[in-house]
C-alpha cells in the first residue's frame, strides 16, 4: 500500500536547522520531506528508507527527512507575517519529556509531531536554533491548551528553514518576543492547536 508524503521543495539558498531522522543539525537543505508509514513500522534505517523515499520523488541534493504514522493529508497550516507552519500529528501516544527512566535503548515507534517551518528572512546559527526551541514551546502551550495533558510524544521532530544568510549575519533572535520568533511561535500555535483539536 503507498503512503502519502509531504514535500517542500527549497531550492538552493535554503539553510535548515532539525531533529529530523535524515539530514538533521544545521546545514544547507534543498528539500524537506515528511513521509507517513505504517504503524508499527519495523524498519531501522530510517534514513536510509527516507533517502530511497527523497529518490523515488526526484529530490537531489542536501535535505531533511521526518516520519510519521500519522496522516499526513490531515496536515494543518498556519500563517503569520510571512512565517508558515505546517503541522502532521498523531496523539495516540504522548506523555510528558521528564518521566522516570524506563531503561530502553531501543527505536522508537515512528511519530508523531512534526513540525515544519518556513521564514522568509536569514537567521544566524543562534537564532535557528533558538526558533526550534520556540517552535517547541509553542507546540506544548497548544498541546496544554487543548486539553492534553502532555508535552508531546517520544518522537517528535522539528525542521525550521530559512534563507542562507551568505556573508550577511542574518537576524539574531527567535525567541518568542522577538519579532520574528513572535511570528513562528504564533503559526506553530495555531497550526498544532488546530491539529490536536482534531485528535480530541
Amino acid at each position: 500500500m503507498g503512503l502519502h508524503h509531504l514535500v517542500w521543495r527549497l531550492g538552493p539558498g535554503w539553510r535548515v536547522c532539525s531533529s529530523a531522522v535524515l539530514g538533521g543539525g544545521i546545514g544547507p537543505r534543498a528539500w524537506i520531506l515528511n513521509a507517513q508509514v505504517p504503524g508499527g513500522y519495523p524498519r531501522l534505517d530510517p534514513d536510509r528508507h527516507l533517502a530511497a523515499i527523497a529518490t523515488a520523488e526526484g529530490l537531489s541534493g542536501p535535505g531533511a527527512g521526518l516520519m510519521t504514522a500519522a496522516d499526513v493529508t490531515a496536515r494543518t497550516v498556519a500563517d503569520d507575517g510571512g512565517v508558515t507552519a505546517t503541522v502532521t500529528s498523531g496523539l495516540g501516544v504522548r506523555g510528558w519529556a521528564a518521566v522516570p527512566a524506563a531503561g530502553t535503548d531501543g527505536p522508537l515507534p515512528p511519530g508523531t509531531v512534526n513540525i515544519v517551518v518556513t521564514l522568509p528572512v536569514a537567521l544566524s546559527d543562534a537564532a535557528l536554533v533558538n526558533a526550534v526551541a520556540t517552535a517547541t514551546e509553542a507546540k506544548v502551550q497548544a498541546l496544554v491548551e487543548s486539553g492534553l495533558d502532555c508535552s508531546g510524544t517520544p518522537t517528535d521532530a522539528v525542521c525550521v528553514a530559512a534563507p542562507d544568510p551568505g556573508t550577511e549575519p542574518g537576524e539574531p533572535f527567535a525567541g518568542p518576543r522577538s519579532l520574528w520568533g513572535a511570528r513562528l511561535a504564533r503559526a506553530v500555535h495555531r497550526a498544532v492547536l488546530g491539529s490536536a483539536l482534531q485528535h480530541s
